[in-house]
């Protein structure tokens, strides 16, 4: 029997602030605003998927793992402009992930990682049910292996 699990990605209104801010504002907030120059490349965390050439994205540093243990984690995140937020079916992975080699981390309630593993996105279904099939494990987060930059987190449906 498969695990029911759901890819997230990140809240659009943590996000839209920033749009409306001008270079010098963004860079205060260690934020910058880039025209996208290559696709695959600019992977945005609200939609999930990759960014258009020529659209508009900007660069933040992001708090993904905002818990009170030693796995406490920031990095910088792309998201687009234009983004719109995406609500996944359960058991869909996006073409942003399953055309990437992610690591898969696994978290228990207390945000401690219990386990992970590098794998393919073409692969990672089976990854995400494996884990999920550990009852110690409450979720899990998708980064980019290559970069290190969070993707996304994944939940039990």
């Amino acid at each position: 029997m498969k695990t029911n699990f759901r890819i997230v990605g990140l809240p659009l209104a943590q996000f839209e602030p920033l749009f409306s801010l001008d270079d010098n504002e963004l860079a205060q907030k260690g934020a910058r605003r880039l025209v996208v120059n290559a696709k695959p490349g600019f992977p945005c965390r609200i939609s999930l998927q990759d960014a258009d050439i020529g659209e508009r994205v900007i660069l933040v540093p992001f708090m993904h793992h905002d818990v009170e243990s030693p796995y406490r984690a920031s990095g910088p995140v792309f998201v687009r402009e234009t983004a719109k937020e995406v609500e996944l079916t359960p058991g869909e992975i996006p073409d942003v992930v399953a055309g990437r080699v992610m690591s898969v981390r696994a978290y228990n309630d207390q945000g401690l990682m219990v386990n992970a593993a590098v794998t393919p996105g073409k692969e990672l279904e089976s990854q995400i049910e494996k884990f999920f099939g550990d009852a110690k494990i409450s979720y899990l987060h998708l980064h980019n292996a290559g970069a290190g930059c969070y993707s996304c987190r994944v939940e039990r449906a």
